[in-house]
């Protein structure tokens, strides 16, 4: 994937780019599955773009216990709010496959407001800001109820919503979904049995099809 195509980089141009390449505020870095790209409690200086693979921003609790936060494909962004706000990382950034990143030095490349791309990458960054909230916003959705199906409906409502279709591909495997809805990964597949088994969705490992659209609890 090329850098222009990543969502920080939206409205820049080659010209730009080359321009930004001269702060010497870019390096790439590639990482194998399951490699840490950023640890809980470090301090980080640089926002990530993901150019190839995905990565998993995950949280670990002192007793081991893992909840998936959220899934971070190519092109998009993360790590920017410590990178800006220099406070230490809450959580892990975990590359859920083999990954490329870029890393950029935001406070060197917007050091200079009257650069080209200085509004542009204001832009960029608020909608990327945006975008995370929203990210976030629905997780909290997912985990409200207390019960496996209710969280299940919400997620995969949602992922229809988001395809436009009743038949999609989460970013999740089992035990991934089941950290993302804090749920016991036994407990959810036994659930999902049971939806399927009642005719409400299908699937094979990470491919759904909702058959029903009420919600049965």
């Amino acid at each position: 994937m090329k850098i222009l195509q990543a969502s920080l980089f939206q409205y820049i141009d080659e010209q730009e780019l080359l321009q930004m390449q001269e702060y010497r505020c870019m390096r790439r870095k590639k990482y194998e599955k399951n490699d840490i790209i950023f640890h809980t409690g470090e301090r980080i200086s640089e926002i990530c773009a993901v150019l190839s693979g995905s990565v998993m921003i995950e949280n670990v609790d002192l007793w081991g216990n893992k909840s998936i936060l959220n899934h971070i494909g190519a092109g998009q962004v993360f790590a920017e709010t410590y990178a800006l706000c220099d406070e230490p990382m809450m959580v892990d950034a975990v590359c859920a496959e083999n990954a490329e990143i870029l890393f950029i030095d935001l406070k060197a490349l917007l050091a200079d407001s009257k650069a080209p791309w200085y509004p542009k990458m204001l832009h960029n960054l608020l909608m990327i800001s945006a975008h995370m909230n929203l990210a976030l916003s629905n997780r909290i959705f997912c985990t409200a109820s207390k019960g496996i199906r209710p969280r299940l409906l919400t997620y995969l409502s949602e992922q229809a919503v988001k395809n436009n279709s009743t038949e999609f591909i989460i970013p999740f495997n089992r035990q991934q979904l089941a950290d993302y809805l804090n749920l016991d990964r036994s407990a959810l597949s036994k659930e999902l049995g049971r939806m399927q088994k009642e005719g409400l969705l299908s699937f094979h490992k990470n491919r759904f099809k909702l058959l029903c659209t009420e919600k049965t609890m």
